[in-house]
């Protein structure tokens, strides 16, 4: 699997539900794809958009379908040093373990950087498979935001 970063333009398009120029497992983003993109769009049209700290479309490989996508909900704060990661993959593409492995390959670029220390990640306490990919990537459950649950990850060491 590879990611590719949506650009300002694309995320706007994709937020507007437009596939853009990608092939989507399902023929569309999923919703959740839709939102992150839509936050990367006003990012940029508010002059806070940072690259590479938006969204990546999930590619298949072999053939470079779109399975969902992944990303982060913003460029690290300066001094602190922490990132919080998303991602949503498409109907046909869940139960695979897609999002483990973008979320893996994601670590491991996120190691290269040395602003961030810290990776978290939030998931309502009904989504045990979101709960499972954030598991199997290595993150632990820390103290919950009101009703959502938190898990972390030291961002070295990936």
């Amino acid at each position: 699997m590879t990611l590719r970063e949506h650009t300002p333009g694309e995320a706007a398009a994709l937020a507007d539900g437009k596939p853009g120029d990608l092939d989507w497992i399902d023929g569309v983003p999923g919703d959740a794809s839709i939102g992150a993109a839509g936050m990367t769009a006003r990012a940029a049209a508010a002059g806070y958009y940072r690259s590479p700290w938006g969204t990546f479309a999930i590619l298949r490989a072999e053939d470079g379908v779109a399975l969902g996508s992944i990303g982060f909900h913003g460029p690290p704060a300066p001094g602190e040093g922490e990132v919080e990661v998303g991602y949503d993959l498409s109907h046909s593409a869940r139960g695979a373990g897609w999002a483990t492995g973008a979320l893996r390959l994601l670590m491991e670029w996120t190691a290269e950087r040395p602003e961030v220390h810290t990776v978290i990640a939030t998931t309502e306490p009904w989504n045990i498979p979101s709960q499972r990919v954030l598991l199997r990537a290595d993150f632990s459950r820390t103290a919950d935001r009101g009703d959502l649950y938190v898990y972390q990850r030291a961002a070295t060491g990936a």
